[in-house]
């Protein structure tokens, strides 16, 4: 990823943007360029070596197939190995980035004996292994706050699983806290103030108190430091899992404010913990929220935006420099109460930004079928057939309030205002590589089936205008589903070009249009209209810029630009353009732009 501050040349780009565009539903005329401020570099950590072997076998670190999409979600595995394979799997397509799915803290009720229980009351099973001098580890932390204070007591308990395993930096006070192994497990027993204060005097002594403890049941072996050794193998940064807030029972989509202090004291514990072991690591990227929102214009008043204003304000004391990325969803369905048009969704974004966040990675619905994937002239055609089992039998129009590329259009102009006001955030793509049901569902639980490459083609080609950087949710169960499946189809055609974003654009005296994406390499550009077809090449008639520096653009983006007569469209018309390899790998998914009428 890149990370450079770049200011030149902005106000000349955006002067030239406004000539062409594609337009959003609304009508109004986005630019086609965007004030750069943060383009990230390509300084990600190098491989170690060409290839390593281990117990789990000989793995090597070369990339054969670089797609797009650049980082993956991953699922937490018991098998060491199975990290190993994945991460190879991973990079071979280009992947540089890992975000790690984690678990929640959770509240939960003790027995008579101090048992915890589940959340349908039953002894939970996970924690009653879990035992210091023939009691409960509740009940002997109970009796060591006693000795200190008679009147002191434990008045809630919580719990939170992980395969991570912790060092001393997940202690506040010592005497009070401590780790208890059992067969498997380790367990660590935290004492904290229930308003979420952390005190650091460790006084349990002169004055009697209600006490929060947390019960996290670890793991002997440390998966972090396991994905972190490997992301330096591979050159890959990794995001791992912040503790999830327990939600509201009332309504599910929020935190619950009761528990958000003892949720900001197990993150700081956690993060200070990291701070002492991994700070100066570099294939830790940063952190990931997993508490997912709806990106709307009510989102300020949403108690979990404190869950990440105070994870922000932790993760820049014990981690400085290091971003907390979070991943919000869309919603465009015309047809349900909560669905959000472009300019409520930028709202939203807004109110993301101002908790402190550095990355947003909004989903981008297409795999639930929350929003579609199409242009403004399409608005009348029926939705991809893939998508009626969400929004039945209807046209684009009907069903949803913009696409996906009229959200990531509205998140970016919301991005560069956030930049003006000091808020320095990334702007990427979640896209989904899945379909909202299938005939072989998978994942271990749902319907979610397999997608294929030309629609993952297509979800890019609508965001990847907009964004730094392109993920996807993920790589266990989707990206592996299936014969054949996503993985395979992209190292079979990972060379076939991706478009982007066209723009009109003269250089020196010639008018011509400047297309950006991937793959373009001895491509030809194919311009379609009412007056005919045009095909560019672009090495004979134009330039390739490989590694574009005028602003913020994913990696392994270039821009080509061609020569073409716009005067020859009639203003207003539709133009679809595209690009061909000589191998006649095309686009399978067309820009559809247009230059604006005289005023």
């Amino acid at each position: 990823m890149r990370w450079l501050l770049l200011v030149a040349g902005a106000a000349i780009l955006a002067v030239i943007a406004a000539v062409v565009l594609v337009l959003p539903f609304g009508g109004s005329e986005p630019t086609a360029a965007r004030s750069p401020v943060a383009k990230p570099s390509s300084t990600l950590p190098t491989p170690k070596v060409s290839e390593f072997t281990d117990p789990c076998g000989t793995f090597d670190t070369g990339e054969i197939a670089p797609y797009a999409v650049t980082g993956y979600w991953i699922t937490p595995k018991s098998n060491p190995c199975t990290w190993r394979k994945q991460l190879q799997e991973i990079h071979r397509v280009g992947g540089d980035t890992i975000i790690r799915i984690g678990y929640g803290l959770q509240f939960r009720t003790v027995t008579a004996s101090g048992q915890v229980r589940t959340k349908d009351g039953e002894i939970d099973s996970l924690y009653q292994a879990c035992v210091e001098d023939g009691m409960s580890c509740h009940d002997a932390a109970e009796r060591d706050l006693k000795a200190a204070n008679p009147k002191n007591r434990i008045g809630r308990v919580y719990v939170y699983r992980t395969d991570e395993a912790f060092g001393p930096g997940l202690y506040r006070c010592p005497q009070m806290e401590h780790s208890i192994e059992a067969g498997k497990r380790i367990y660590y027993r935290l004492i904290t103030q229930a308003d979420g204060s952390d005190d650091a005097t460790c006084d349990f002594s002169s004055k009697a108190q209600s006490y929060d403890m947390i019960l996290v049941a670890g793991s002997p072996s440390d998966s972090l430091r396991e994905l972190l050794d490997l992301g330096d193998r591979f050159g890959m940064r990794i995001f791992p899992a912040l503790p999830l807030a327990p939600r509201d029972h009332q309504t599910p989509t929020r935190a619950e404010k009761r528990h958000i202090g003892t949720l900001t004291t197990l993150t700081r514990r956690i993060l200070q913990d990291y701070g002492r072991r991994f700070a100066d690591r570099e294939s830790l990227g940063g952190v990931y929220q997993p508490f997912e929102v709806q990106m709307s214009a009510t989102l300020a008043s949403n108690p979990t935006l404190e869950v990440y204003a105070d994870q922000h304000r932790i993760v820049q004391q014990e981690l400085p420099g290091k971003p907390i990325l979070i991943s919000p969803y869309l919603d465009a369905r015309k047809r349900v109460a909560f669905g959000q048009t472009p300019k409520q969704v930028a709202e939203g974004f807004k109110a993301l930004a101002r908790t402190g966040v550095g990355i947003i990675a909004p989903q981008d619905s297409r795999g639930t079928g929350k929003v579609g994937l199409f242009w403004p002239d399409e608005r009348d055609t029926e939705v991809d057939e893939r998508l009626r089992p969400v929004v039945g039998e209807s046209t684009y129009g009907t069903a949803y309030h913009g696409s996906t590329r009229d959200y990531y259009r509205a998140m970016s102009e919301a991005r560069d205002q956030m930049i003006d006001e000091g808020h320095h955030v990334q702007l990427w793509a979640n896209v989904e590589v899945f379909e909202p049901s299938g005939d072989k569902p998978c994942a271990p639980t749902g319907t979610r089936g397999k997608t294929d490459k030309q629609r993952l083609d297509q979800a890019v080609t609508m965001a990847g205008r907009y964004v730094q950087k392109i993920v996807s949710y993920m790589w266990s169960d989707f990206m592996t589903c299936g014969e054949p499946s996503i993985e395979q189809e992209v190292i079979k055609d990972w060379q076939r070009p991706i478009a982007v974003d066209a723009i009109r654009r003269p250089r020196e005296a010639d008018d011509g249009v400047e297309v950006r994406g991937y793959n373009l390499d001895l491509g030809t550009v194919t311009i379609q209209w009412s007056g005919g077809t045009e095909e560019r090449d672009i090495a004979s008639t134009g330039y390739l810029d490989r590694d574009p520096i005028e602003e913020e653009l994913p990696e392994g983006m270039a821009a080509a630009w061609v020569p073409f007569d716009w005067t020859r469209v009639p203003p207003g018309e539709w133009v679809r353009i595209g690009v061909r390899l000589p191998s006649g790998q095309a686009t399978t998914e067309q820009l559809h732009v247009r230059i604006a009428a005289p005023a």
